[in-house]
């Protein structure tokens, strides 16, 4: 597994891939927070700011020489905390570590203090970090909320 930062050249890529992404999530979401717009598009709203703010981090989540999946890492401002803002492994390649692989990659490339939050309805998300957090951090990180999410902190 391989995470190679996006270059604005490729953000068209990082949008397509994010339709899919919202598309596999809007299930989670309260039924007014992520339909389509009239183009029939999901149109993540804070995409450009990756190209556009200091503090944000675009990567492609590459498996053996294919594209897999992305990781959007986010610097908080005013907490010198990182955030995963999200992630996204296409479906035929998940089960096989790779988003542990790529989150672990991004805790290790920032260091510091990290705040994980994912939608309350999405139990694997759940699932998914606290099993890889615990991992990562030897169990050592607290339940807390970010945004009014629930979330886990911790420091790599």
């Amino acid at each position: 597994m391989e995470l190679l930062s996006v270059p604005y050249e490729q953000k068209i890529i990082m949008r397509n891939l994010m339709e899919l992404y919202q598309y596999d999530t809007s299930i989670y979401e309260e039924e007014h927070d992520n339909d389509v717009n009239e183009y029939g598009l999901f149109d993540y709203k804070y995409l450009d700011h990756y190209w556009t703010e200091e503090g944000r981090y675009p990567f492609f989540v590459v498996y053996s020489g294919k594209l897999a999946g992305f990781v959007l890492v986010r610097e908080i401002k005013g907490e010198a905390t990182f955030s995963v803002a999200e992630v996204f492994i296409l479906r035929k390649y998940r089960g096989q570590g790779l988003g542990k692989q790529a989150a672990t990659t991004v805790f290790k490339r920032f260091k510091g203090k990290w705040v994980v939050a994912w939608l309350e309805n999405n139990l694997p998300a759940q699932a998914f970090w606290i099993k890889t957090i615990a991992e990562y951090s030897g169990d050592n990180f607290t339940e807390t909320t970010s945004q009014g999410k629930p979330a886990l902190q911790f420091y790599s």
